[in-house]
């Protein structure tokens, strides 16, 4: 294998939806009779496509489908694609968390893995103790972890509770520990997935630093799965882009993300949100009817100030109109920023009334990546008697930020975590068009 630290060759995945094995005895027997004789398994000859937003057809899937793939020894290697596209599946099997369906992997030298928060990790056991214990499983000695032991807890920065039991600690502790853990012993290959989102931001950036610390100088393999596409660009020298457990794209990290970033797929063209009764609720008496991002640019230069244009229409009589939107980060799911209740209007308006409005945001807010948009149209607790808005409409459209700028160019503050913003968003530009045409 020379200098190459992984090769997978012709991998492949499935799993038959809501069922464990084939779902049935005679099944199963089947399976084992088939390849105790030497022949292909009858049952991947049947399966779809892992596309999780529509119903298919078949009880099988494919969680990945012939993954071909040839890390060298250390190089950085990202791993993006959206959810469902089957990153972590790779990396759990990778990891020997569960077994390739078709295919092979070879590796050299031993694996630590990370992919969830507290993976291997015994929860009766102190964090002391899981250091040890998790030494035992990369096939140190004792004396081999005792030497790392103070490095692991200074890096994980919970001294005062490494004799407590794992089971009492906060999920950003554990996934400290767990990073220093798998970062500071000695295995080869070193495989993260997305977990370093629990952490804060300081430890976002110490444990970036110390993934591209064991590639540069100590020659180790690094397999990172991230959402955000700035990690990915700082610490990555190569990336691929799965897509419907396929591997879509291939090349460097910064080619890989900017073609990613760039997908018209990935991006809802403004007012397509109008008619998904999916993603809007509310009692419907005012409904968003258009939104233009500054001019509708499908790419936002995070360097400039970024005006969200807005048009509601005023479907029954009502007493004044309030507004506000909601940002999320692209690897978190709760609400990362939100512009609080504003004022559009607190005259009576009339069936029939449009309503036009923006939002802007200060530029060097945001990092490059896709950062979902959600609206909300109604009034305020003390103003309205049932409390539920008029509209609310979730995923209204992913703000597209892409720069050509290395992300340490750009004018953020390089403190700022990552995906949280702190800023204070202005309306303007409010114009009410009275008794307009139904």
């Amino acid at each position: 294998m020379s200098d190459t630290a992984i090769r997978i060759e012709n991998l492949s995945k499935q799993y038959r939806l809501g069922t464990v094995g084939t779902g049935t005895l005679s099944d199963d027997l089947k399976r084992w009779w088939y390849r105790a004789r030497g022949k292909e398994d009858p049952f991947l000859k049947i399966g779809e496509t892992n596309d999780r937003a529509h119903r298919g057809n078949s009880e099988y899937v494919w969680a990945l489908r012939d993954i071909n793939l040839e890390v060298k020894q250390g190089e950085v290697l990202g791993i993006i694609g959206k959810n469902g596209a089957g990153k972590s599946t790779l990396l759990k099997i990778l990891s020997k968390v569960t077994g390739p369906t078709t295919g092979s992997i070879m590796a050299k030298g031993r694996i630590a893995s990370l992919l969830e928060v507290g993976t291997g990790f015994h929860p009766e056991l102190t964090g002391r103790e899981n250091i040890y214990l998790n030494g035992a499983i990369l096939g140190m000695t004792k004396a081999e972890v005792s030497k790392k032991i103070d490095e692991i807890v200074n890096f994980a920065g919970v001294e005062r509770y490494i004799d407590t039991p794992v089971k009492r600690y906060s999920s950003g502790m554990r996934v400290r520990l767990g990073f220093a853990v798998a970062a500071f012993l000695e295995e080869e290959i070193l495989i993260v997935d997305e977990v370093l989102a629990v952490g804060d931001a300081e430890f976002q950036k110490r444990a970036i630093g110390k993934m591209q610390e064991v590639s540069s100088s100590g020659g180790r393999t690094v397999l990172f799965v991230s959402h955000s596409m700035s990690s990915i660009r700082e610490l990555c020298n190569n990336a691929i882009l799965l897509k419907d457990g396929m591997i879509d794209d291939y090349g460097p990290a910064a080619e890989i993300v900017r073609n990613y970033l760039k997908n018209p797929i990935l991006i809802k063209s403004e007012n397509d949100f109008i008619n998904d009764a999916k993603s809007r609720r509310g009692n419907g008496e005012a409904r968003y009817i258009e939104i233009k991002i500054n001019n509708g640019e499908e790419f936002i230069d995070p360097e400039k100030d970024l005006r969200i244009n807005c048009k509601a229409k005023i479907l029954k009589d009502i007493e004044g109109l309030f507004t506000s939107f909601m940002v999320k980060a692209q690897e978190h799911s709760e609400p990362v920023t939100s512009s609080g209740l504003i004022c559009v209007s607190k005259d009576s308006l009339k069936k029939g009334d449009l309503i036009s409005f923006s939002f802007l945001i200060p530029k060097n807010t945001f990092r490059t990546g896709l950062y979902p948009l959600y609206l909300w149209l109604g009034k305020p607790k003390e103003l309205a008697e049932n409390n539920y808005p008029y509209d609310v409409v979730d995923s209204v459209y992913y703000l597209n930020f892409v720069s050509n700028k290395p992300e340490k160019e750009l004018g953020y503050n390089p403190v700022q975590p990552l995906g949280y913003f702190n800023f204070q968003p202005s309306i303007e530009n409010i114009e009410i068009t009275q008794n307009a045409i139904q």
